[in-house]
């Protein structure tokens, strides 16, 4: 069943959420188009990455991310079909936001959207049924404000999935592979350091070891494909001053280091 749109509302968000016996939720299916997603198969791999992201942040993923079958409703006039969708509860429409590509107008219209309904849940106190003395009220003024607090903490924490994503969406340059190892560690659900990235970037077919000095070099369809470079590198001889050319550092791009960010979030999500 569909509530009324809000009075005065013109979100295209509060036109597709739905009601059941349950509560306020939104369909996936509803919500990919608001979000510039063609694809089921690439919208649900966002929905995945998100139900991982609630999972490790101790909340009920189960409950929040629901798979439901949607089937068009008995008209003459139409052919019956079925889908698969989710049911998403606010916090669960939320974090498939966040976890969007950020570069996307209509992500940032959803995650502005669901981050104020965020806030307005957390932060709506229900009213008093009795007679209050001062000092009671008092004590709800200081409830109530500590509620917005923590509202607001909670939000900022459960963005923090994005965060990383986020970095590279809007990053410019490169970064040493210990740099970029770090900022994608950034995600909470990410593990990984500087020996593990450079092992995930021999398997990806990025880098190789070069058979003279034993030192990582990066594929040059990895340079063409603007995901790596290289900066070379020289020190001077201790004693005679002489300059000495070193193996050149493999430094990942911020194209690369996005590229890397989906893939690690893939992975996680199909081991899940």
């Amino acid at each position: 069943m569909h509530p009324q749109p809000i009075e005065g509302s013109t979100s295209p968000f509060d036109r597709i959420s739905r009601i059941d016996e349950h509560g306020e939720y939104w369909s996936a299916r509803d919500l990919m188009p608001l979000l510039d997603y063609q694809r089921w198969e690439e919208f649900e791999r966002i929905v995945a990455r998100a139900a991982l992201a609630a999972h490790n942040s101790g909340h009920n993923a189960e409950a929040a991310f629901v798979p439901i079958t949607e089937t068009s409703a008995n008209r003459e006039d139409a052919p019956e079909w079925t889908r698969e969708s989710y049911r998403l509860t606010r916090f669960a429409a939320y974090l498939v936001a966040m976890n969007g590509d950020p570069r996307k107008p209509e992500v940032a219209a959803a995650q502005t959207y669901f981050a104020a309904r965020m806030r307005e849940a957390k932060a709506r106190l229900p009213l008093p049924r009795r007679e209050l003395s001062p000092r009671a009220i008092a004590e709800l003024v200081i409830q109530e404000s500590n509620r917005a607090d923590a509202a607001e903490a909670e939000v900022a924490d459960l963005a923090l999935d994005a965060t990383a994503w986020q970095v590279f969406a809007s990053a410019e340059g490169d970064y040493s592979v210990s740099d970029a190892a770090k900022l994608l560690a950034r995600d909470p659900s990410i593990d990984i350091g500087e020996i593990r990235l450079f092992t995930l970037l021999a398997e990806e077919g990025w880098i190789y070891r070069d058979r003279g000095d034993n030192a990582w070099r990066a594929y040059q369809s990895a340079i063409n494909a603007r995901r790596l470079t290289e900066r070379a590198q020289s020190h001077q001889h201790p004693r005679t001053g002489e300059l000495i050319l070193d193996p050149p550092q493999v430094r990942v791009t911020a194209e690369g280091a996005k590229t890397l960010y989906r893939l690690l979030a893939d992975r996680l999500a199909l081991a899940s």
